[in-house]
């Protein structure tokens, strides 16, 4: 038992704020809860109402336990948008969802934004929110269509869900913390037991056409949920060790934008950036592993006939820092929210796909001003990469020491193209990224032009916010 001077120790640590150890105090709990959860209250040993209820009361007392009465509004936005998924139209569930969801999303960002100023952290009630609003949008989406969105992926809702389904999916604490969303059939699926036993069936059919998994023992997670763990563990030490001696904020010092060369400042730049991922990588890995501890996440067996436990998988690491364009780097990134912003948005937009895609996930992310920078100027670099890919990539698939001379050259552009999107969903505010522009990426300095004012970009953030929200509503 750890005594409360001791505990005091603990929250005062430079490295760890009192949020991020109750948020890890937690996740670790989680990982022993869903332990337990898959050995004792298998779908052999309990009913799916009991396995339901459990997961809800312990999801539940996560929130409460790390945001207090902040936790009202998650819970607020859950019963709302339960009471419009069973009274409302079929057609139209999907639109009253997402402007219900994504509307009091904004506002508590935006309160966030007035009361805190820029001043709490990430881990703040906003990111549950942010998770359970894909979650309710994803639920009314699949109910609104009724059929699989990706033959052989299993997401057929045909039926409204009771209400303690509609809360486990939402509430449970697997995922309440920091996900990943997840379809809902498949989460219903694992609470019934048929989780993997149907994905090793639709494996057999595709190999041999037979059934010849039904009497296999389901595969173990653990080997899945050490490897995970063990990541997270490279993580948290590069974190505490590197991370916290190349701080972002340091990108926009002005001794230093004023003294260092440019090359020093892009360096530093690069390096500081790259320093900043392991914190998203260990809080999405470790969230992966505590749903395969569970039993969650199984995709199938792979090429090598091996178990994979992938399915809810958030982020490919090797992608990430091997990226060779802009466009692999975003899809090895979130990937389940890229999932998400493509079924919600991407793939129903009638037009103006690719700008009302980034409009909603900047809007999803919350309303500081360096998240609309980030993802309006990611709209041009997107499309100009697959332009060049589409033009010129042919031309060094000859042979192997011409194509690994251009997948160099194509990953320092796609850095460099990073630095320049991604610094100002670091900075948050208009002014820092402004000089970052300015001094950093001496080319940019035309943007002070443009945005002269702070007012004028929120002017701009404004319409964004309104284009998402009319096309909400577009036939």
């Amino acid at each position: 038992m750890v005594d409360k001077p001791s505990l005091c120790m603990i929250t005062q640590c430079p490295s760890l704020s009192p949020i991020q150890v109750n948020f890890m105090a937690c996740q670790l709990f989680a990982l022993a809860a869903a332990f337990w959860f898959r050995l004792y209250l298998s779908p052999r040993h309990a009913s799916p109402l009991f396995r339901h209820a459990v997961a809800t009361l312990l999801g539940t007392a996560f929130l409460i336990f790390c945001f207090g009465w902040y936790s009202m509004h998650i819970l607020t936005v859950v019963f709302a948008s339960y009471v419009i998924i069973i009274k409302a139209d079929i057609n139209n569930v999907h639109r009253y969802c997402m402007v219900m969801a994504m509307g009091y999303l904004t506002v508590c960002q935006v309160n966030r934004v007035i009361v805190f100023n820029y001043g709490i952290l990430s881990t703040d009630f906003s990111g549950p929110l942010m998770i359970i609003t894909q979650k309710i949008t994803t639920l009314a989406f699949q109910l609104h269509d009724g059929k699989p969105l990706i033959p052989g992926v299993y997401s057929l809702c045909s039926k409204r869900p009771s209400l303690i389904e509609y809360l486990s999916y939402n509430l449970n604490f697997l995922s309440i913390l920091v996900g990943p969303c997840s379809n809902y059939t498949d989460y219903i699926d694992f609470i019934e037991g048929r989780h993997i036993s149907r994905r090793l069936r639709h494996h057999s059919g595709t190999c041999n056409g037979q059934n010849g998994y039904d009497m296999t023992p389901e595969p173990s997670p653990l080997n899945a949920v050490c490897r995970k763990l063990l990541i997270c563990c490279g993580c948290m030490l590069f974190f505490l060790i590197v991370t916290r001696s190349l701080p972002i904020i340091y990108n926009v010092d002005p001794h230093f934008v004023a003294n260092a060369p440019f090359l020093t400042r892009l360096t530093y730049a690069f390096f500081s950036i790259q320093a900043a991922r392991p914190k998203f990588y260990f809080a999405w890995t470790l969230a992966d592993a505590v749903n395969n501890a569970a039993g969650y996440g199984f995709l199938g067996m792979d090429e090598n006939g091996k178990p994979s436990w992938d399915l809810i998988c958030n982020l490919n690491i090797l992608g990430i820092e091997t990226a060779t364009s802009f466009k692999t780097f975003i899809d090895n990134w979130n990937i389940q929210t890229g999932i998400w912003l493509k079924t919600v948005c991407y793939d129903r937009a009638p037009r103006h796909r690719l700008p009302l895609t980034f409009v909603l996930s900047a809007l999803w992310h919350g309303v500081y001003p360096g998240y609309y920078f980030t993802f309006l100027t990611a709209i041009p670099i997107t499309m100009a990469a697959r332009a060049m890919r589409k033009s010129i990539r042919h031309f060094f698939l000859g042979s192997r020491g011409v194509k690994l001379g251009y997948d160099i050259i194509t990953w320092a552009a796609t850095q460099l193209a990073i630095c320049y999107t991604v610094m100002p969903f670091l900075l948050l505010a208009v002014e820092p990224t402004l000089v970052y522009y300015r001094y950093v990426i001496p080319t940019l300095t035309s943007l002070v032009i443009f945005f002269p004012f702070n007012y004028s970009f929120y002017l701009f953030q404004l319409y964004c916010i309104l284009l998402f929200y009319r096309s909400c509503f577009l036939p």
